[in-house]
């Protein structure tokens, strides 16, 4: 297995003919500490749980999706704008690439929950969604329609601080993500992304009651989170999967 790539605050190498492109807009990342053999047995089979100072973390990311749209075409307006919410771990395969691995993906749009499911084998799920800014304060709102648990919520609220001038060395490992592992035909392919660095604010954490981590099938944090950012957003493209990562054991 090869030493993880560096966490870089920039993405390694052009995209220059995407597979998709987006936005990503109005993004909370809240993140809690987790040992990293809780987890293990839900990464896809070649990857392991990527690490920060001994700890790898769950994240409940929620955010606007915008215009998403299939090459250099224009995005679409409705069917690929929505809100979104994620639970996501921290990858790393034996050739060194660094992700994310998705536990759930609720979104409010139908089409492309089906199309996200089928065609990319990506666990979204159909949910009533919503984002609303008032006062310094970003508020999202899901609640789970189909294909289940029927009724898994979230609700968080964030204020936003000061933008940050240089994160730290943990705030990258939390963002700065350049690809994600999904499981494929038993295996673990790679879908690289491409954006510009990250834009990151401070913010407190005002409200935050959920079970999506818990219906997800990772541990339900007990302590408050380590980390809790917001992003006005980026312009992304998403490349095509890579070939599967190589085989490498899972550990206890």
């Amino acid at each position: 297995m090869r030493e993880p790539a560096p966490v870089t605050p920039d993405a390694p190498e052009t995209m220059r003919t995407p597979l998709l492109t987006q936005e990503w807009l109005d993004l909370a990342f809240v993140h809690w500490a987790v040992e990293p053999a809780a987890v293990a047995g839900l990464m896809p089979r070649g990857t392991v749980p990527d690490t920060h100072d001994g700890l790898t973390y769950v994240g409940l990311v929620a955010f606007r999706m915008h215009r998403v749209g299939w090459f250099r075409l224009p995005g679409v307006p409705y069917l690929g704008s929505f809100p979104e919410t994620n639970v996501r771990l921290y990858s790393v395969d034996a050739q060194g690439r660094r992700g994310v691995v998705f536990r759930s993906m609720d979104a409010s749009r139908l089409v492309p929950v089906v199309m996200g499911r089928f065609a990319f084998r990506l666990p979204y799920l159909w949910s009533r969604m919503s984002v609303r800014s008032a006062g310094g304060t970003v508020s999202y709102a899901s609640s789970r329609r189909w294909p289940g648990p029927r009724g898994a919520y979230s609700r968080v609220t964030v204020r936003v601080g000061a933008r940050i001038a240089e994160p730290t060395a943990l705030e990258h490992f939390l963002t700065a993500r350049w690809g994600m592992h999904n499981a494929f035909l038993s295996r673990a392919s790679y879908l690289p992304n491409h954006h510009p660095r990250w834009p990151l604010h401070r913010a407190e954490l005002v409200t935050c009651d959920e079970n999506l981590i818990a219906a997800a099938g990772v541990p339900a944090p007990v302590e408050a989170p380590v980390s809790v950012l917001y992003s006005p957003g980026v312009r992304v493209r998403l490349g095509r999967p890579a070939r599967p990562a190589a085989l490498l054991p899972l550990g206890p």
